[in-house]
């Protein structure tokens, strides 16, 4: 990962546009949907800037000016003078997916949001707002974090009562809620045989398994590349052999690569 991807809330903020054509009502119109207040040239408080001029002396010195008085810069289509970039973006707010490049290709990545944009239903936003509601209810539900984690990563499944690809998932919501299991599952272990040190060379069924584990265990020689395929907050065990009492929920065993 080349970028820190952060979600940056802009309501009643001021950014900075130094330019005019096509390129700046591209971006004064994405600050405008998120809220921030355009100004031509830097005042007190502003906390962002974006430079759409054509001519590439006249776009840096007006980036290094800005970036002087504090501010992170964004440079229309030259990369090597911004300190971010703008990522293509597939909106179903609350849910909000950015695809970037780096600045490497804009195209590249407008081509994978319009891949997104045709796989998620119109209501993914619904679903999020009806969970976010649903919050209180579900702690209710399963006092126990973990558990409660496990009972939503469930629904949320593939072919789970709240599919996020399904658009109807969000009238089943309450239904779920009063018919879900208390109990928490059992403890399950499964085992992964890695071919390779490439993440990218990792199976579907692995990647899904990463996604979703409670546990890591894995041996020494697991490269740090497959560990970091798994959620941020499972709890990681390097270990000679997998564990002979796994733990409640799922864990993954990474065997040692051949």
């Amino acid at each position: 990962m080349h970028q820190l991807p952060i979600f940056l809330t802009l309501t009643g903020r001021t950014v900075v546009l130094v330019g005019t054509g096509e390129a700046a009502d591209a971006k004064a119109r994405l600050v405008a949907r998120a809220g921030g207040r355009i100004v031509s040239a830097w005042e007190p408080g502003a906390s962002l800037g974006f430079v759409a001029l054509d001519d590439a002396d006249a776009a840096r010195a007006a980036a290094e000016a800005l970036r002087a008085r504090g501010l992170l810069v964004n440079v229309v289509d030259r990369p090597d003078l911004c300190d971010f970039t703008t990522p293509a973006i597939v909106d179903r707010a609350p849910v909000t997916i950015a695809i970037g490049t780096g600045g490497a290709s804009a195209g590249l990545a407008k081509a994978v949001r319009q891949r997104i944009e045709a796989l998620l239903p119109a209501r993914l936003g619904a679903l999020a707002s009806a969970l976010h509601a649903a919050r209180a209810a579900m702690t209710a539900r399963w006092p126990a974090a973990a558990d409660r984690r496990r009972a939503i990563d469930a629904a949320l499944d593939a072919g789970g009562a709240l599919d996020p690809l399904d658009g109807g998932a969000v009238e089943r919501l309450e239904a779920w809620l009063a018919a879900a299991p208390d109990a928490a599952p059992p403890a399950r272990l499964e085992t992964i045989a890695l071919a390779s040190a490439d993440p990218d060379e990792l199976t579907l069924r692995a990647a899904r398994l990463l996604g979703q584990a409670d546990h890591i265990f894995h041996a020494p020689s697991v490269p740090p590349a497959i560990l970091a395929r798994a959620r941020a907050d499972a709890a990681r065990t390097e270990a000679e052999a997998p564990p002979a009492a796994p733990p409640p929920g799922l864990s993954l065993w990474l065997a040692p690569l051949n």
